[in-house]
């Protein structure tokens, strides 16, 4: 069993478009959408009807989180969750969080055996292109691209480096992008790709790394040296596209 999602939307066709999405990196996560009003799907609005149902489909066991849209398909959602039993309710998480990349990052992270609020944190963290303090409350901080980190502390050991060209066509894609995220999750190695979180599906496709470009890897750790071939025989393999 994994987490569950719910993808809450005033249109039935963006719900079922990030969904969509989602699905593509994360196909054994069971994601249900609640877009659009009861009385008819083309309408645009929110239901309280169809969010119970998604709940219900969604969970097996392991919690849900839930992702909405606009304002009141927040509204519409905490109303749901005031229905549920104590046990029930206690198992959702309502993340502030960009929708779609929020709904990736998080489909990611539970496909990779996170827990509800580890699947949530993720959407939470899931970078934007658009400065979120002007979406409060409904973009959290956390979800803002991250600013210079504080400086690390010398590791025990030397870094495992490698560099590789890009040989398929797409390159660094949705796809491949989280491949190596779900990967490097399960090793206990800290990696940087080109500078960013090895681990964070949302930051390795913002890098945009077409054919032809160069792909850095730096992993430390007890498994960096597992890392770093691990990626290194994803991108020469061309993440399966060649």
């Amino acid at each position: 069993m994994t987490v569950g999602l719910v993808i809450v939307s005033h249109s039935s066709k963006i719900a079922e478009g990030v969904i969509e999405l989602a699905a593509q990196m994360a196909p054994n996560v069971r994601i249900a959408a609640a877009g659009g009003t009861s009385d008819s799907p083309s309408r645009i609005g929110t239901s309280l009807e169809k969010v119970q149902s998604a709940l219900e489909e969604a969970e097996q066991g392991d919690g849900v989180v839930v992702l909405t849209d606009l304002g009141s398909a927040v509204m519409t959602a905490e109303m749901t969750l005031e229905f549920l039993p104590p046990d029930t309710r206690s198992r959702i998480r309502l993340p502030q969080a960009a929708l779609v990349e929020g709904a990736v990052a998080a489909a990611v992270q539970a496909e990779s055996g996170g827990t509800v609020d580890e699947v949530a944190s993720a959407a939470e963290r899931a970078v934007v292109s658009i400065d979120p303090e002007s979406l409060e409350p409904f973009v959290s901080h956390g979800a803002a691209a991250p600013g210079p980190s504080a400086p690390l502390e010398a590791a025990a050991e030397p870094a495992v480096t490698g560099a590789w060209t890009l040989p398929n066509k797409m390159g660094l894609h949705a796809r491949p992008a989280a491949v190596i995220a779900r990967a490097l999750t399960d090793l206990d190695a800290e990696v940087t790709i080109n500078g960013v979180d090895g681990k964070s599906v949302m930051l390795l496709m913002s890098l945009a790394l077409g054919e032809g470009k160069e792909l850095r890897a730096e992993a430390t750790g007890p498994e960096a040296q597992k890392a770093i071939e691990y990626i290194g025989g994803e991108v020469k393999a061309g993440f399966g596209e060649l």
